[in-house]
């Protein structure tokens, strides 16, 4: 897969949740008459039926999630079908929900977020688009094989579900055959079957003025090959290094080895919601747990303390976890603001030793100094 392929931003959500209903509701639709009761879903222990009335429960459900701005648990409501609903009734419900969860994207602002427990506990538009479509489109698969019947979703489709919830999932030559296999439905040459999945919601970090918003490979994709990454930026943004940091994303991503929390963030001000640059990991901590982190505000922002502030939380973030040890910025010689942003975030200069290793044993250019920060001793 290759990044070109990938949609731009600006188009993604809501349509796709029509176009994804739309093509469940065709295949419901030609095979109405049959007793959906009577037949297990697939490799599901539901029958054709329940699982029909389940993506129903899921688009409504996500609907409220986003319209309510649910925040530390689902909305507390269900919905349930009227006494001796046929196969008929049942499917103006799917698309009743379908309707709801598209207008419900599509006007939800992409700053908000709203509570799904994997893997962050919060999702976006884009996030919730990703699960309900995903929803829809695999457990149609589930109806259709249970049934006898030949399904196949619309072109792009599974590729987005892959790119939005699924970054730790190397793509293969066939997104839907690709998704089936990463949600145990399928096989795929030379991997091996996949027992248990969750999909992968972006990580966000927030600071007193910002969010560290978690780049996915679509985001990437659209950034990398000029867009906006779905992101509203101040002007001038964003920032070549920051379109250079998406490249590193997906070739991570298509490489099958990238790691959503030590991928690429982008700044967004939380007094508007603007973009004002990116900060992020040339890749995850290596067997000795260090890592390499990179910044770069648009410039009309600069001298405002945002880079030194955003690099601070991910630090103190990434340093919380068990993998990660040391991180290390590798700074121009004369970029002394720069410079400046790594000490005030509690980065100090390498030893001359350490600054020799990087030279001589990782090709570090010498005309680069190398700052550090290390997880902080344990207080008693």
């Amino acid at each position: 897969m290759g990044a070109r392929s990938l949609p731009h931003m600006r188009h993604m959500g809501g349509e796709r949740v029509t176009e994804a209903v739309a093509s469940c509701v065709a295949l419901l639709r030609s095979a109405a008459d049959r007793d959906w009761e009577a037949v297990p879903a697939g490799r599901l222990k539901w029958s054709c039926h329940r699982t029909a009335f389940h993506i129903a429960e899921d688009l409504v459900g996500y609907a409220g999630q986003l319209a309510a701005r649910a925040q530390d648990a689902y909305v507390p409501f269900e919905i349930t079908l009227d006494e001796g609903t046929d196969n008929e009734g049942l499917i103006q419900v799917v698309e009743m929900g379908g309707a709801l969860f598209s207008a419900t994207v599509r006007t939800t602002p992409h700053e908000v977020r709203a509570f799904h427990p994997y893997p962050f506990r919060s999702a976006n538009r884009e996030g919730f688009a990703a699960m309900g479509i995903a929803e829809v489109l695999l457990h149609t698969h589930d109806i259709a094989e249970g049934l006898g019947l030949a399904y196949e979703p619309p072109a792009g489709l599974p590729e987005f579900v892959l790119t939005t919830i699924f970054p730790h999932v190397r793509p293969g030559p066939d997104p839907w055959r690709t998704l089936l296999w990463a949600t145990g439905r399928g096989d795929l040459p030379g991997r091996p079957p996949v027992t248990e999945w969750r999909w992968n919601n972006n990580l966000v970090i927030p600071t007193d003025r910002l969010t560290l918003q978690g780049v996915t490979p679509a985001a990437a994709a659209d950034l990398r090959a000029g867009g906006d990454g779905g992101f509203t930026w101040v002007v001038g943004g964003p920032f070549e290094g920051t379109r250079e940091a998406a490249g590193m994303v997906l070739k991570a991503y298509e490489a099958g080895v990238h790691r959503p929390e030590f991928g690429l963030f982008v700044l967004v001000r939380k007094e508007d919601g603007l973009a004002v640059g990116g900060l992020g990991f040339h890749g995850a901590p290596d067997e000795e747990g260090q890592a390499e982190v990179g910044y770069d505000l648009v410039e009309g922002v600069r001298g405002r303390g945002y880079a030194t502030e955003a690099l601070n939380a991910l630090s103190e973030w990434t340093l919380a976890r068990d993998e990660a040890r040391l991180l290390h910025a590798a700074i121009h010689v004369d970029n002394a603001p720069s410079q400046g942003v790594a000490t005030r975030a509690g980065y100090v200069r390498a030893s001359v030793e350490e600054e020799r290793t990087a030279y001589e044993e990782h090709d570090m250019d010498r005309e680069l100094r190398l700052y550090v920060r290390g997880r902080r001793p344990a207080t008693a």
